[in-house]
């Protein structure tokens, strides 16, 4: 089986899927194609599991004329069973090649459908994304399939390379700092709660606002930002508690990655935990934006320690259940033997 893959993301949660798919897809014997964009972090963790094509697709660039040739002829060579874009940009490039299969994976909710003249089925990895493209008029096929994550549970860091103390409770988070994210609103609710250190991990445009916020609220020496991780499990499994402020998220990789090494979830009321998650039963959740919310909802884990148990066993049951390699992996093979 061969599937090209069409991908423009930079560093955040949806890569680290893609990374996921790229090698669970190799180890069942799929030969893959990728184009994705120069320079990034993970390549090195998909240069054994696919052919790459480096590229920036820019509008103003020999590439934005050239690569559409060269993907189109690629495609008349090798013959694959499945063309597959990752999102809005990478389905402009999708050649309107007829011996396979178009998916295009949303991860997110588009605005508009003219991406995806090319496209033959939309794989939305939450429910509310695939009722939403039916909604703004999307016809053609529509397919449910979430993500799944590394389940191996890992050691944790040591805290003191942190310059975190032993023994006291740290609230961790991820992704990119972007306002969405929450990371302001995560630092304003941890700072409600004495002795209690944050971790931050990723960067981006937000992170000079979250830090100079740290420091205006007193707390910068509880706040450590750990930049981007290549592998953020052991950063996991030192913490304590995982929180995911974000005001808007389709899905939340970061929750999986979480529970995958078995932490007490706290998250937002958006869109995908809404899903997938059970207030008291495999997390906490708190309303959006509700810094006062998100502080009493980690308060009660600490302080509350058969909760905390109670609530990351659930969650790890979920994520065994609901967003298993086996199951993921296998419904993409399935889809890619469907013809059009």
């Amino acid at each position: 089986m061969k599937v090209h893959h069409y991908h423009f993301g930079k560093d955040g949660g949806a890569e680290r899927f893609f990374v996921h798919l790229v090698n669970a897809l190799a180890r069942r014997g799929v030969e893959q194609t990728a184009v994705i964009r120069p320079n990034r972090l993970w390549r090195k963790d998909i240069e054994n599991s696919a052919k790459l094509i480096e590229s920036n697709f820019r509008n103003l660039s020999t590439d934005r004329l050239l690569l559409p040739l060269k993907v189109m002829r690629n495609a008349r060579r090798d013959k694959p069973d499945a063309l597959f874009s990752w999102a809005t940009r990478a389905s402009r490039l999708m050649p309107n090649y007829k011996g396979c299969i178009k998916i295009s994976r949303l991860g997110d909710y588009p605005t508009n459908l003219s991406y995806f003249k090319n496209t033959d089925v939309l794989v939305c990895n939450t429910p509310g994304i695939g009722e939403h493209v039916r909604r703004i008029g999307w016809t053609r096929g529509v397919e449910v399939i979430s993500n799944f994550t590394n389940t191996e549970r890992v050691a944790p860091i040591d805290r003191a390379s942190l310059d975190t103390p032993e023994g006291v409770p740290v609230v961790m988070s991820m992704g990119r700092f972007v306002p969405r994210k929450g990371f302001a609103l995560l630092t304003e609710a941890v700072a409600k709660l004495p002795g209690v250190y944050l971790w931050l991990a990723g960067d981006g445009e937000e992170r000079e606002n979250v830090e100079k916020l740290a420091a205006d609220l007193g707390v910068l020496d509880r706040v450590r930002f750990l930049g981007w991780q290549k592998d953020t499990r052991p950063f996991l499994a030192a913490a304590d508690i995982f929180v995911m402020p974000s005001s808007h998220e389709p899905l939340g990789n970061v929750i999986l990655e979480a529970w995958a090494q078995e932490k007490p979830v706290v998250s937002s009321r958006s869109e995908g935990p809404s899903w997938f998650m059970q207030d008291g039963e495999n997390g906490l959740l708190a309303d959006i934006g509700d810094v006062d919310g998100f502080s009493r909802a980690i308060e009660r884990l600490i302080n509350d320690k058969a909760l905390a148990a109670y609530v990351a066993a659930g969650g790890h049951a979920t994520l065994m259940q609901q967003f298993s390699e086996d199951a993921v992996a296998g419904a993409y093979i399935e889809l890619f033997k469907r013809k059009p």
